[in-house]
């Protein structure tokens, strides 16, 4: 979707990424980052129009657990507030459209998630079908395996470019402080590891991680009277495939193709990407699904492979390639975010800074 306001990223703050944030709650556990994202513009809550959130109530084991972490935000001044059951990218979309219908100029945008507590992969089968696939209990991992052997045995990717991308991006993740895994063993050595799911090996998957991430946006002249070069968002989509997963093809990813197509990223060239694909063989269906090609930097955060926080981590793609385009490292970039299993479905921005 093109936006008929000009709205931007301004601001973006992460946490330390761990496998358990066991000393903290969530609402301590986002505090640091909601107002640390604030306090990087030098903005206070009484300037932000509208606050949503991006949660999962299965992850926190209690229902309207999002309630609970406004205390995070602050009890005063009243705010405008929402929140979606979806990744916090998700939140981010339903904050671009009220700054685009004119009900607000600025928005507060966050997500996060302890999933340390629990069994994540079997948590996440909850998001399967409820009649034929939900009674058999497949969790994420297992679901994923059959999807990177499917990709296998088409000639779509083999294990050694699998290892190769998680090799790249934990090696990628030393340069960032916010990253759970740092460094990767040689390419030889993965291989050689044992299997954890055939065809998947632990370097395959994603670590399981307690954090979260905030991001400000802010339309027009707002945006530039915090930032000297703010992110633009020029586009952005999200589609959805069959929830059926025998009624697709695996080795593909239409929904992000097509979110890719609407969001415009075939407009101009892209400097980086930040993807969420929290399995290694699933780089490789978004490279190809969104046609990025050899010039684009891809992950230089190493992505959710380095730091994998449900409800969070789709969030942090955007706010990864705002900073790049910030910071003037980068002119256009994209970021994704994806929800549901095997990429079922996919949110796509293209982020612009000013010539």
């Amino acid at each position: 979707m093109a936006p008929t306001r000009d709205v931007a990223i301004v601001s973006f703050a992460q946490s330390d990424h761990r496998r358990a944030a066991s000393d903290t709650n969530e609402v301590e556990m986002i505090q640091p980052v909601i107002h640390g994202a604030l306090d990087k513009i030098g903005a206070k809550i009484a300037d932000i129009g509208f606050t949503c959130s991006g949660s999962s109530d299965y992850l926190a084991g209690q229902a309207f657990s999002f309630v609970m972490t406004l205390d995070a935000v602050g009890a005063f001044p009243p705010i405008m507030e929402s929140h979606v059951e979806m990744d916090g990218a998700w939140a981010l979309y339903e904050a671009w459209l009220k700054i685009q219908a004119g009900h607000a100029d600025t928005a507060l945008v966050y997500g996060y998630s302890k999933a340390s507590p629990g069994d994540l992969p079997r948590v996440l089968s909850r998001q399967l079908d409820p009649y034929y696939y939900g009674p058999l209990w497949p969790d994420s991992v297992a679901l994923a395996g059959l999807q990177a052997r499917a990709m296998l045995d088409a000639g779509l990717i083999t294990e050694a470019e699998m290892a190769g991308i998680a090799h790249r991006s934990r090696e990628a993740a030393r340069g960032n402080p916010h990253a759970q895994i740092k460094g990767s063993a040689p390419i030889d050595q993965l291989l050689a590891e044992d299997y954890l799911s055939d065809p998947l090996r632990v370097h395959d998957v994603p670590p399981i991680t307690d954090g979260g991430a905030a991001i400000v946006l802010a339309a027009g002249d707002r945006a530039r009277e915090w930032v000297d070069r703010p992110a633009w968002i020029r586009g952005i989509d999200h589609r959805i495939d069959s929830h059926n997963l025998g009624a697709r093809d695996l080795t593909a990813a239409p929904s992000a193709k097509l979110a890719g197509e609407k969001a415009g990223i075939g407009a101009g060239a892209v400097d980086v990407a930040e993807l969420h694909a929290p399995f290694t063989h699933q780089e490789k269906i978004l490279t190809t699904a969104l046609g990025l090609g050899g010039s684009t930097v891809i992950n230089p955060s190493g992505g959710p492979l380095a730091a994998n926080p449900v409800m969070g981590a789709g969030l942090i793609r955007l706010g990864e390639v705002a900073n790049r385009i910030m910071d003037g490292e980068a002119n256009r970039g994209v970021a994704h975010a994806t929800s549901g299993h095997l990429l079922q479905q996919n949110l796509v921005a293209v982020l612009e800074g000013d010539a």
